[in-house]
């Protein structure tokens, strides 16, 4: 048997080589009324979601609870990160009127908190940041009382550039380390972690409340993820997710291990005693999950005029 074989028999692999989805990942399947005019609605205003776009497993239950993530700056991204399923392709020229849209969908869906994200556009001189401001501000003028949250890329690195998006004071400002420095070269290799600090570290500064996360099953080990979550509480963050890596296809990172539930709970456990005001550590968590607890904690700190607008 072969050094692969014998891997395979250990870790539960398919003969096809993909690893067997344990127990505890089991896709939330709920699409009903709510997800259906959700879906329509973006699609009447030309929008993208990514919760679709990044197939989410948690699409229907977020929707179903007034939370959605809008993808702005297009569906074509410069940059081909290994574990993502947007995809890589000749990015089109910014659509002006896309803030105005998607901030009168909010206002008409009723939404109670939205995130905003985007593709990653190195081709833009400000990385796509004046319109990222554009669309919080018609947000805020069109569907006042929504808790908005922005995820943002790193702008490559270009302080003045995320300083216009800071200008606008989202209720919460997320961007995703996705993973432990080792790892960057192959999941992630036009990103670099100490300028991901140092966005996380900029918002910090501004007073925001700063949100990150990390996707696990690629390789990482529990120190390098404790060691993670050091240096973004040092840069600043409060709020930490983490979620299993699900492979979009055959094309894409393949999945190491499925990390168990306790393993989880223990680095969310880590993540409380390192001074984060709020954690949330799952296999089916994903950065723009649905989260009461969050949401609690974020207008608990607004109501108190901390990350004032």
């Amino acid at each position: 048997m072969s050094s692969d074989q014998q891997r395979g028999s250990k870790t539960g692999e398919t003969t096809a080589g993909e690893l067997r989805k344990p127990p505890w990942i089991r896709v939330r399947l709920s699409q009903g009324g709510v997800f259906a005019d959700t879906r329509e609605r973006m699609r009447r205003y030309g929008l993208h979601t990514v919760c679709e776009e990044a197939a989410c497993p948690n699409a229907g239950e977020c929707w179903a609870s007034g939370r959605a993530t809008i993808m702005i700056l297009g569906d074509q991204c410069t940059r081909g990160c290994r574990f993502c399923n947007v995809e890589k392709r000749v990015v089109a020229a910014p659509d002006l009127d896309e803030p105005r849209r998607v901030a009168e969908a909010v206002r008409e869906s009723g939404l109670r908190e939205v995130v905003i994200t985007s593709v990653t556009r190195d081709d833009l001189p400000d990385g796509g940041a004046r319109l990222w401001a554009e669309t919080v501000e018609q947000i805020r003028e069109q569907a006042p009382g929504v808790l908005v949250e922005v995820l943002v890329p790193d702008f490559l690195g270009r302080g003045e550039d995320l300083e216009v998006v800071l200008a606008t004071r989202p209720d919460v400002f997320g961007h995703n380390l996705e993973t432990v420095p080792r790892l960057y070269k192959v999941a992630r290799p036009q990103a670099d972690y100490e300028r991901s600090l140092a966005v996380l570290a900029q918002a910090g500064e501004a007073g925001l409340i700063v949100k990150t996360s990390l996707m696990l099953g690629m390789g990482e080990e529990l120190a390098e993820c404790v060691e993670v979550l050091e240096d973004a509480r040092a840069a600043g963050a409060t709020i930490f997710f983490a979620g299993q890596y699900l492979r979009p296809s055959a094309a894409h990172l393949p999945i190491v291990r499925y990390v168990k539930p306790e393993e989880f709970a223990e680095l969310e456990e880590r993540a409380y005693g390192l001074g984060f005001e709020f954690a949330a550590c799952a296999p089916l968590i994903r950065s723009s999950y649905h989260e009461e607890g969050q949401s609690a904690y974020v207008r608990r700190v607004l109501s108190s005029g901390g990350g004032k607008r």
